[in-house]
C-alpha cells in the first residue's frame, strides 16, 4: 500500500506540473476524471492533500479530457514495484472503449507514452501537456506515405520557385546556369538525393530513427531541408526541432531554412521567439540553451515535436545533451561527419580510460545505437573520399612539422629540463604534449611555428599572397602570442601591405569576434587586399582561433589550416580538417576586363603536433618539413632550445597565500555578499552584452578574469557558495543564470540526483524491475567516494558492510553494475555534488 501511495503521489504531481486539473480553477474546468467518472474535488485535495489513498476507489485509471469534455488520454497507474507495461493491454481496451487515442502508463518512477496510431509505448520523463496533445491529435503518421513520396532533384526547388520550369531562362539552356545562380535554386546533388531515398527505404521497414554520416562540406543542411519538407508535406510531422551545438550553427541553420523553405514553412530560432514558437513548423535551438537546468522540461512537452534532427549528432547528443534528445517522442534523425570507424586503429583494450579516445569511442558507438544503427552501418554514408572522387570536395596536402621540443613533448619520455622551484632549488620537470602552452611556454617554438607556416603556406592563385588561413591554438593567451608573432613577421616580409592586420585573433574574449568570422568569409575583414586592386579577397589573411571556427564555419576559399596545438578528439580533428575541403573558384577581372579563373585543387594542413598519428598509428604525410633548430644547451646536454628561452608557469606562492588570508576575512561577509556580486555583474555592460548574445562561456571567462579576486571584494566561488548556504558546489554558470533570471533558485543536491536518474532512464530505458535498484545505486555512486572505490577496485566484499548498497542489491543489478559507473564517468560532474 505504501508503494501504491508513493506512486500515485508522484503521478498526481506530474499531472499537475503538466497543467492538468483535478478540480475547477481560474484556468478552466477540471479535466482529470477517475475511473467510473469519480471526479476528484477540491474538497478532497484540501482534506487529503496529494495522498488519495484515503479517498474511495478509482485511483488506478485516470481519464484526461479535452476542452469539450471528451476523453483524450487514458492513464494507467501501477504501484512502484509493478511494471507500468503490465497494464498495457488493459489500458488499450479502456482507451478503445472511450475512443481515446493516447495512453500514459506509469508507476511513479517509469512512465510510457503510447500513441495508438503510431507504434509502441515510448519512455517519457514528464507528462505531455494538453496543448501538445491537441497538436499531436491532428498528426497522422504513416510509414507508407513517407516512403512513397516522390522526391527528385528539384524537391527543394519546387518550394523555392514552383513554376521555375516555365521561366524562359530555364527553357533556354544557354541562360539556365545564370538563372539557377540568380535565383539561388537548390537542386539536390545525386548523393543528397540518395540520402533522402535511404531514409524513405528505412521508414518503409518501420524504422523511426535514422543516421546520416556525411563528410563536412557535403551539404547536410540542404539534405535536412529535404527531409524536413518530406515529413511536413506527407503529414508525418507538424512541427520539427532542429538541434545544434553552437550559436553560429543555430543562426546559420535558421537562415538557410528560412531562405529555401519560407514559401511553404515558417522557421524560428527558439530563444528569439519564446512566446510564439508554436506558430512555426521549424524550430531551431542550441542544445546547450535547453539542457542547462533541464530547461527543456519546463519549456516543452515530450510531444511538442514530431521530428527531432540532431546536427553534428556526436556532439549534440553527447553528455547530458542526450537526455534532451531522448526527452521528445517522435522520429529522430542524426547528422554526423565523424565516422564510427575513425578510431579503427585504436585498440580499446590498450587505451586507458583517461585517454580521450576512450570517451570518444563510446560516444561514437552511442551515436550509432541512439539512431537505430547498432550494427555500425548508418542509414546513409558519404565520405570525404566519396566527395573527392565525385568532384565535390578536395583532399588536403598534410605537412608534418615538428621542432625538437615538440618532438620530445610527443615522445613517451616527454621533454625534461631542470627548472627552479619556488624555494629556489633546481629540480627536473618533465612536460608532455598536453602541457604545451598550459604549463610550458617556449617563445622560440612559437616563432618557428609561425616562420615555417609562412614559408610553406599555399599562396592565393590570383594575388600570390598568403592564401586565406585559419590557425588553431591551445588557448586564448597562446592565440594572442601567435597573432602578434605573425603580424611582426608580416610587417618584416611585406612592408606597407598590412597594418598589424595580417593576422587577427578570433576568440570569445575578443569583442565582435563572431562578426570577424563572417567578414572573413565575405572577404572584407579589415577591408580588401592591397596586393591586387579590385580583387575581392580579405586584407586579413589569417584568423587565429581556439575553437570558434571548428564546426559549421563555411569559408570556401580557405587554403591553409594550421594546427599549433595537440588535438585529442577525432570529432574536432575531422571538423577542423573539414574547414578546407570545400571547392572554390577564384575569379578576377583585370584592367582589360579579361576574367582570370583558378580552381582550388587542394589545401594544406600543417600538423605541428603529430595529430594525424595520434588517431592513426602510422600516417604517411604528404610533406615532411625540415624546421630550423637553434642549438644550445640543456641541463642534461644535447641540442635544443636555450634554457632562458623556456619559461615554466607555476602558481605564485604569494598569490596563493593572499587568497587564503582573504578567505578568512571573507568569512565576515554574510549572505549579502551574493547580492553585492549580483549588482556588480548586472552593472557590467560587457557581461550583459555577452549574456544577451548567448555567449555564456564568454561571460564565465570574463567574470573569472575581470571580477573574481579583485581587491575591492575578492569575490570567488567558494565565498559565494557559503553566502547562499548551498549543500553542494554551485557552478559559476548557475550563479550567472540566477542573476539574469535564467533560473529561479539553486537546486539542492537531492533534486539534482533525481534529475540524473530521470536522464539515465531517458537514455538507457531500463526495465522496471531494475528501476529502483538503479536509482539507489546511481545516487550512491555519485555521492559516496567509498562506493566508487569499491567498484573501481572490484573489492565487492566491502558491500557487506556498506549501508547504502548491499551485496544483494549489487548482485541484483546484473549488467547495470557496469552501465551506471560508465554513465557517471561520461555524463555526470561529480564536482557538483561535493
Amino acid at each position: 500500500m505504501q508503494k501504491e501511495a508513493k506512486a500515485r503521489i508522484k503521478i498526481n504531481e506530474l499531472l499537475q506540473n503538466a497543467g492538468w486539473r483535478f478540480f475547477d480553477d481560474e484556468n478552466g474546468k477540471a479535466n482529470i476524471v477517475l475511473e467510473n467518472n469519480a471526479k476528484i474535488t477540491k474538497q478532497a485535495i484540501d482534506e487529503f492533500g496529494n495522498d488519495f489513498e484515503k479517498t474511495k476507489k478509482g485511483f488506478i485509471d485516470f481519464l484526461l479530457l479535452d476542452d469539450k469534455g471528451f476523453p483524450l488520454v487514458v492513464l494507467e497507474a501501477k504501484s512502484e514495484d509493478k511494471d507500468p507495461l503490465d497494464g498495457k493491454e488493459q489500458a488499450r481496451r479502456y482507451a478503445q472503449s472511450q475512443n481515446a487515442r493516447f495512453i500514459i502508463l506509469s508507476n511513479g518512477n517509469l512512465h510510457y507514452f503510447w500513441d495508438l496510431e503510431r507504434g509502441n509505448p515510448a519512455i517519457i520523463t514528464t507528462f505531455p501537456t494538453y496543448e501538445s496533445l491537441k497538436h499531436l491529435e491532428t498528426f497522422k503518421p504513416s510509414f507508407s506515405i513517407l516512403s512513397e513520396e516522390k522526391v527528385e532533384s528539384d524537391y527543394i526547388v519546387q518550394t523555392q520557385n514552383p513554376t521555375y520550369q516555365k521561366d524562359p531562362r530555364w527553357i533556354d539552356e544557354t541562360q539556365r546556369a545564370d538563372f539557377i545562380k540568380e535565383q539561388d535554386l537548390k537542386f539536390l546533388r545525386p548523393y543528397q538525393l540518395a540520402a533522402v531515398h535511404a531514409l524513405q527505404n528505412s521508414a518503409k521497414k518501420g524504422n523511426d530513427r535514422y543516421l546520416f554520416e556525411m563528410a563536412t562540406g557535403t551539404g547536410k543542411t540542404l539534405v535536412s531541408a529535404g527531409v524536413i519538407k518530406l515529413f511536413l508535406k506527407t503529414g508525418n510531422a507538424k512541427r520539427i526541432l532542429f538541434l545544434v551545438d553552437r550559436l553560429e550553427l543555430e543562426d546559420q541553420a535558421y537562415k538557410n531554412f528560412k531562405k529555401i523553405l519560407h514559401n511553404d514553412f515558417n522557421s524560428v530560432i527558439y530563444k528569439e521567439n519564446r512566446d510564439d514558437w508554436r506558430k512555426a513548423e521549424i524550430v531551431v535551438s542550441t542544445v546547450q540553451s535547453l539542457s542547462f537546468d533541464n530547461k527543456y522540461k519546463k519549456l516543452f512537452s515530450p510531444t511538442d515535436f514530431d521530428l527531432i534532427i540532431s546536427d553534428e549528432a556526436h556532439r549534440s547528443i553527447g553528455g547530458n545533451s542526450r537526455a534532451v534528445f531522448e526527452y521528445f517522442v517522435g522520429y529522430k534523425l542524426g547528422l554526423t561527419a565523424t565516422p564510427k570507424d575513425y578510431l579503427k586503429n585504436i585498440d580499446p583494450q590498450k587505451i586507458s580510460e583517461k585517454d580521450p579516445r576512450a570517451w570518444e569511442r563510446r560516444q561514437l558507438l552511442d551515436t550509432y545505437t541512439t539512431f537505430g544503427c547498432p550494427s555500425g552501418e548508418p542509414t546513409f554514408r558519404y565520405s570525404l573520399l566519396d566527395g573527392v572522387k565525385d568532384g565535390y570536395l578536395v583532399n588536403p596536402v598534410v605537412a608534418d612539422a615538428r621542432t625538437e621540443i615538440t618532438t620530445e613533448l610527443l615522445s613517451e619520455k616527454g621533454y625534461a629540463l631542470m627548472v627552479e622551484n619556488e624555494e629556489g632549488i633546481e629540480e627536473e620537470q618533465t612536460f608532455f604534449q598536453k602541457d604545451f602552452e598550459r604549463k610550458f611556454f617556449s617563445e622560440k617554438t612559437n616563432q618557428i611555428f609561425c616562420k615555417t607556416f609562412l614559408e610553406n603556406a599555399l599562396k592565393d592563385p590570383i594575388s600570390d599572397e598568403i592564401g586565406k588561413s585559419i590557425v588553431f591554438c591551445v588557448n586564448q593567451k597562446h592565440a594572442s602570442k601567435v597573432t602578434q608573432i605573425l603580424n611582426q613577421f608580416a610587417d618584416q616580409l611585406w612592408p606597407g601591405k598590412y597594418n598589424s592586420d595580417f593576422a587577427v585573433q578570433v576568440t570569445s574574449n575578443i569583442k565582435d569576434a563572431q562578426q570577424f568570422t563572417i567578414n572573413f568569409a565575405n572577404n572584407n575583414l579589415n577591408g580588401q587586399t592591397k596586393w591586387l586592386a579590385g580583387y575581392k579577397s580579405s586584407k586579413t589573411r589569417v584568423c587565429v582561433t581556439v575553437g570558434m571556427m571548428t564546426t559549421g564555419y563555411d569559408c570556401q576559399d580557405i587554403l591553409n589550416l594550421c594546427l599549433m596545438r595537440p588535438i585529442f578528439s577525432p570529432t574536432d580533428f575531422i571538423q577542423i580538417k573539414g574547414r578546407g575541403t570545400r571547392k572554390y573558384t577564384f575569379k578576377y577581372k583585370d584592367a582589360d576586363s579579361e576574367e582570370i579563373i583558378a580552381e582550388k585543387e587542394t589545401f594544406k594542413l600543417f600538423d605541428f603536433f603529430a595529430n594525424c598519428e595520434y588517431f592513426e598509428e602510422k600516417y604517411n604525410y604528404d610533406q615532411v618539413l625540415q624546421l630550423p633548430i637553434k642549438t644550445g644547451t640543456r641541463t642534461e646536454g644535447g641540442e635544443g632550445v636555450d634554457i632562458d628561452e623556456v619559461s615554466i608557469f607555476n602558481p605564485d606562492p604569494l598569490k596563493t597565500f593572499s587568497e587564503k588570508a582573504v578567505g578568512l576575512a571573507g568569512m565576515k561577509v554574510d549572505w549579502k555578499l551574493f547580492e553585492k556580486f549580483e549588482q556588480t555583474v548586472k552593472n557590467d555592460p560587457i557581461v550583459k552584452q555577452k549574456y544577451e548574445q548567448g555567449d555564456i562561456q564568454g561571460v564565465e571567462e570574463y567574470v573569472k578574469g575581470e571580477i573574481f579576486e579583485k581587491p575591492e571584494d575578492y569575490f570567488n566561488l567558494e565565498k559565494l557558495r557559503k553566502a547562499v548556504k548551498a549543500d553542494r558546489r554551485i557552478t559559476l554558470r548557475e550563479f550567472i543564470e540566477k542573476i539574469f533570471g535564467g533560473i529561479k533558485k539553486f537546486k539542492t543536491k537531492d533534486e539534482l540526483l533525481e534529475e540524473e536518474f530521470e536522464k539515465f532512464v531517458a537514455i538507457y530505458k531500463p526495465d522496471n524491475k531494475y528501476a529502483l535498484l538503479i536509482k539507489n545505486y546511481l545516487k550512491a555512486y555519485i555521492t559516496d567516494p567509498e562506493i566508487r572505490d569499491i567498484v573501481e577496485t572490484k573489492e565487492y566484499s566491502r558491500f557487506a558492510t556498506n549501508p547504502k548498497v548491499t551485496m544483494k542489491d549489487f548482485r541484483d543489478l546484473n549488467g547495470w553494475r557496469e552501465v551506471v559507473p560508465e554513465y557517471v564517468k561520461d555524463y555526470v560532474s561529480l564536482n557538483t555534488f561535493m
